[in-house]
């Protein structure tokens, strides 16, 4: 039996944690596999050790596309193209429990075979783009609308609240809506039945009962408390709270790298709201203005550490978290990272990235949870910086992509 890596971020929490990650790495000499992919977008794993790599085209016709790969190579085994799509923002692709694929792209929604048959498909109401998805403990899938700026769009005034569907997982059919006041930018976490959603400024939440999805009026976190601070991105679910980075206006305007597009006035946070009382904290990350991020931080649990990153400014940084939930600066380090992360619970090793800007490389870089120290630097290969999903596979190996490429890093 292998270990799936089945969705984004390893799971609705958002967690970007697996056990034994980067096990044996220390003292050995990793590689790094990469080839072209064009619009990639995430790498996800099944329980039978099949690689799926999910994307788009860059063209206009903004369809979705889904590929076999070998978990080695890389190399495309087998690939469904012009799934339809919509207007175009990165989606998401995850492995249902009965093995089917689920691929969100633009306004639809494919269920797909492992042999890349189409076994479903659904229009979703608003003609925005669908930023991915969470599947609740029933199965049922929890999908909304891109509630941000598209590149090249102006900003748009009169965009509605965000709208919750739930879909039955084997027919894709809507079987459940929830709406809420605000916008939202950021992709959807989930802890059990209850559904979060980060909003323009609140953090709001949901509760899935079997039948309904029902907003939760007596929680509305408000985050946004100061001028030239702007909305926040997808939250961590860990020790109680919601976790997530704030300043993600600007992140349309990424130009293969977040390094100097910042133009938010007020210093860049992580943001701790409490789940049982909704007390928001700010904590800043390195105090500058002119930040922007598009991705959540991460949260180490059992060394009760955090880690946030500044993409505009080109700083990643370690905070201790205290038993009240506050931070405090433990390390912090020039870098240029964009992307998700992983965290291996085991050693405290995780995965982040870094764009050299000069070379016009990404790279790979594994450093210590705790002392902020670098374990390894790789090339990825690619000339773009990733702004994208890491997955983990079998055999000390995990992926990342690029609108670009896909890579994997491997020892």
């Amino acid at each position: 039996m292998h270990s799936p890596w089945t969705s984004e971020d390893g799971g609705p929490q958002r967690r970007q944690t697996r056990a034994g990650a980067f096990a044996g790495l220390v003292g050995a000499a990793p590689i790094v596999t990469s080839r072209d992919a064009f619009g990639a977008t995430m790498v996800v794993l099944d329980h039978s050790g099949r690689a799926f790599l999910q994307g788009n085209a860059v063209d206009e016709a903004t369809t979705a596309w889904v590929e076999r790969i070998d978990p080695d190579t890389l190399e495309c085994l087998a690939r469904i193209d012009d799934l339809p799509g919509g207007p175009r923002w990165p989606g998401g692709i995850g492995v249902l429990a009965d093995g089917s694929l689920l691929a969100v792209f633009g306004n639809h929604a494919h269920r797909l075979s492992p042999e890349l048959e189409v076994l479903a498909s659904v229009t979703l109401p608003r003609v925005r783009p669908y930023n991915s998805f969470v599947t609740l403990p029933s199965g049922h899938v929890v999908t909304k609308d891109f509630g941000g700026t598209l590149p090249g769009a102006d900003p748009d005034p009169d965009m509605p609240g965000t709208q919750l569907l739930v879909l039955d997982p084997i027919t894709l059919a809507i079987v459940a809506t929830c709406d809420l006041p605000e916008r939202s930018i950021a992709r959807l976490s989930a802890d059990g039945d209850t559904v979060y959603v980060v909003g323009d400024t609140s953090l709001m939440r949901a509760q899935w009962n079997g039948t309904e999805l029902l907003a939760d009026a007596s929680f509305m976190a408000r985050y946004r408390s100061m001028e030239g601070q702007s909305y926040g991105w997808d939250a961590v679910i860990a020790l109680g709270a919601a976790w997530f980075l704030d300043n993600g206006e600007g992140s349309q305007n990424y130009i293969g790298t977040f390094r100097g597009v910042g133009a938010n006035e007020a210093p860049l946070h992580l943001v701790r709201v409490d789940l049982d009382t909704a007390a928001v904290t700010l904590t800043e990350v390195c105090g500058l203005p002119g930040g922007v991020i598009a991705n959540p931080p991460l949260i180490d649990p059992d060394r009760h550490m955090a880690v946030g990153y500044d993409s505009g400014n080109g700083v990643l940084a370690g905070f201790s978290i205290a038993a009240d939930g506050s931070l405090t600066s433990s390390w912090q380090v020039e870098q240029n990272h964009g992307s998700h992360l992983i965290l291996d619970s085991d050693t405290g090793l995780f995965l982040s990235h870094h764009h050299d800007n000069e070379r016009w490389m990404e790279q790979y870089v594994v450093r210590d949870i705790v002392t902020g120290d670098e374990v390894a630097r790789l090339d990825s290969g690619s000339p773009m910086q990733s702004v994208l999903f890491p997955a983990v596979g079998a055999e000390r190996r995990l992926y990342s992509c690029t609108f670009t490429t896909v890579s994997s890093l491997s020892w």
